[in-house]
């Protein structure tokens, strides 16, 4: 097929998958995808996992564990959600997202098992439960010997669930998603939990009290074995450097020194000691004194977290950040605060309507001195009047304007920030949303298909 006719099937084979029930669409169900696999003979038995869930920080952490997997020379299969650019940034083989051609190959292969599964249950396979499978084909087929999986939301009833994880990593858990999960710390840990499985090891990020008691009873039920960050392994020093931070981190079985991050923030730098923990665990059997220092200082000096405090443009500095929850902002500001120097900061906001407007914006009103809301293009997007409204009921009015665009929101933001501030100090934060953080890559560095 001509690279022309290859992108025009791409195309449809996403449009088809698309057109499914979409990822917010939860139904608490696992019976479809294991029907699916069932159908495929259980492609996910053929690789050991690593499975993610929390509220902030999976896909980050998930990108950590795959480079420092990867660097201890194993074949590495990387499942996350949701994407910035494009749908194949979701199953990465290697490092990379797999191709247009592999995507639609893999597609064509399980389709008539798709048509089979939906046909024996009362409704059809949702649009991430298809890319779970199909995620799992891919791997199964490359193959590699591990899977890092990401959750979609929640844990127990998430489609990725059908996998028994070596290692459970559950990153900070926050308040979100109550749409979906339950409005408690308690509650959504309970939920999370039922990544964990028995004989397995359960690492945990630093949490809130609630969270953590319901993690670690969990944990005993099933005869996990826990690691808890700050106690069994953690952070031991931190120091900003020149694009990004260094590092020293215990670890479970080693400690590790003069570790260049090249991402910013506390919290960052909290994922790569989870992310440490989880692959010493997961390689316990084979690295009893530990990993080699240096596969870990290269795998995390080479690391990317597209969308996550992304530097996008310079002169004047554009920052894209996919922080969409409080707690997530909060991390983000003390981030940008910490790292940059801005003698003038304007924001640029754009939120999905389902998610706590106040308590994101709450943590940028010191930050910013001005702040441009609009959409982006998501149809679960706030209307900038609405949100223009919330916001100046915390900035005032004064600090706040409308775009109806998100690229008109960026041009008025960049005039904004030159206008007020000295030369070479001014920047804008583009953040609200994945889909904000991943709209604003598109348009200022181009789409990735």
């Amino acid at each position: 097929m001509s690279g022309a006719g290859a992108h025009e099937r791409y195309a449809e084979v996403t449009a088809q998958i698309l057109s499914r029930a979409p990822e917010t669409d939860i139904d608490p169900r696992l019976d479809r995808v294991r029907t699916l696999l069932d159908l495929l003979g259980d492609p996910q038995r053929n690789f050991r996992v690593v499975h993610i869930t929390g509220t902030n920080g999976k896909t980050s952490t998930a990108r950590m564990i795959d480079a420092l997997v990867r660097g201890r020379g194993l074949r590495v299969g990387r499942y996350t959600s949701p994407h910035l650019r494009t749908v194949r940034e979701r199953i990465v083989v290697d490092g990379e997202p797999i191709s247009q051609e592999r995507f639609v190959e893999a597609y064509d292969d399980i389709r008539p098992y798709i048509e089979m599964a939906d046909s024996m249950n009362d409704e059809p396979l949702s649009f991430f439960e298809i890319l779970t499978v199909l995620a799992y084909a891919v791997f199964a087929d490359a193959p590699v010997d591990v899977a890092v999986v990401e959750v979609g939301l929640g844990g127990t009833w998430d489609a990725t669930n059908v996998v028994d994880g070596d290692v459970a990593v559950i990153t900070p858990i926050g308040i979100d998603h109550t749409e979906y999960l339950p409005d408690t710390l308690d509650g959504i840990a309970e939920e999370k939990a039922g990544i964990v499985k028995p004989d397995s090891v359960a690492v945990l990020a630093q949490q809130p009290l609630p969270a953590a008691e319901v993690l670690v009873r969990h944990a005993a039920e099933v005869g996990a074995t826990v690691a808890r960050e700050g106690l069994e392994f953690g952070v031991a020093s931190r120091d900003v450097a020149v694009g990004g931070q260094q590092l020293a981190i215990k670890g479970l079985t080693g400690t590790y020194e003069n570790l260049f991050l090249p991402l910013f923030g506390e919290h960052q730098a909290s994922n790569a000691a989870v992310a440490i923990a989880a692959v010493e665990a997961f390689s316990a059997s084979e690295d009893a004194a530990g990993l080699d220092p240096e596969i870990v200082g290269e795998a995390l000096a080479g690391l990317q977290a597209p969308g996550r405090m992304e530097v996008v443009r310079t002169s004047p500095t554009v920052i894209a950040d996919a922080a969409h929850n409080p707690a997530g902002m909060i991390a983000t500001a003390a981030a940008v605060e910490e790292a940059f120097t801005f003698s003038r900061l304007v924001g640029v906001v754009a939120v999905m309507a389902d998610k706590d407007v106040e308590g994101i914006l709450d943590p940028l009103e010191p930050l910013l001195d001005e702040i441009v809301v609009t959409r982006n293009s998501s149809p679960r997007s706030l209307e900038p009047e609405r949100l223009a409204a919330l916001a100046e009921e915390i900035f005032g009015q004064d600090r706040v304007h409308v775009a109806p665009r998100l690229d008109d929101a960026i041009d008025q933001a960049v005039g904004l920030a030159e206008e007020g501030g000295e030369f070479g100090g001014v920047g804008v934060l583009v953040t609200g949303s994945v889909v904000t953080s991943g709209d604003a890559v598109h348009l200022l560095r181009g789409s990735g298909d």
